[in-house]
């Protein structure tokens, strides 16, 4: 884990994750209250773009007889939704540009380097990996409806953990949790297994891995651990009581350090 002194040689390069929402509240929070942060100068540009794509467009293509007060109704409506979609993106690359800035000296900001995750096998993050493509399975032999479990995990979850091993020190382990709404780059959880990755985020408690089993979700954590055979025989306690630090994830991505800039050169 880095410390906020090697801030000024490393670059975020690649945004695979971005919590926007909650790196807002942090702003606000950090602010000392609600910041009047103003959209308006961000909008006039957005404005401005859409209508030259609508003047461009009136240029180019006016002459065809066809081309009348409904197909230029189309091309404004166009250009909103670009208004709309290019406003929304600038206005969260604000708040990402603000985010960095603020949290490089607040270490109440973890940054988590070296880490491989993975989704505990019984898990509801599991399952959501790989739900997706149930829409192409049979349904017939199972009597459910498999395409909409998928749908049902969205609306039952909107944050999904998985487990951090330190690549260097096995025994270090955690949970970090991530809104399934604010991937990126149409990245999504399964993608994070096969990434190096910073992290950026904020513990917020501390579980255990029974914990992040389907059947402990289901029935609201109160799930009791299993026993195995050797423990029945042998009396001892169930082992899985190790509680594990929880991190919500505001950000991550790939970085790039000084020295391999150097280096590419």
């Amino acid at each position: 884990m880095a410390g906020k002194d090697e801030a000024s040689t490393v670059s975020m390069i690649k945004v695979v994750y971005f919590d926007a929402l909650s790196a807002s509240d942090y702003l606000d929070i950090s602010a000392g209250g609600k910041a009047q942060v103003t959209s308006t100068d961000v909008s006039e540009r957005a404005a401005d773009v859409a209508a030259k794509a609508d003047a461009r467009a009136t240029a180019k293509f006016g002459w065809l007889p066809f081309f009348g007060a409904s197909a230029e109704t189309g091309v404004s409506a166009g250009a909103s939704a670009s208004e709309q979609s290019l406003l929304s993106k600038t206005l969260s690359n604000t708040i990402l540009t603000d985010y960095l800035l603020q949290s490089a000296a607040d270490d109440l900001v973890v940054t988590l380097r070296g880490l491989s995750v993975a989704a505990l096998k019984d898990s509801m993050a599991y399952m959501k990996m790989y739900t997706p493509y149930m829409i192409i399975a049979k349904t017939e032999e199972s009597g459910l409806d498999l395409a909409r479990i998928d749908e049902a995990l969205e609306k039952a979850k909107g944050y999904y953990e998985l487990v951090a091993t330190d690549r260097q020190d096995a025994r270090r382990r955690m949970v970090l949790r991530f809104n399934i709404a604010a991937f990126r780059n149409n990245y999504g959880l399964a993608d994070l297994g096969r990434m190096t990755l910073v992290y950026h985020g904020v513990r917020v408690g501390q579980t255990s891995e029974t914990q992040l089993e389907i059947a402990a979700e289901m029935s609201g954590g109160t799930e009791s651990p299993r026993l195995t055979a050797n423990e029945v025989v042998s009396g001892t306690a169930p082992t899985d009581a190790e509680l594990l630090d929880v991190y919500d994830v505001i950000l991550a991505g790939v970085e790039s350090t000084a020295s391999e800039a150097n280096h590419a050169s």
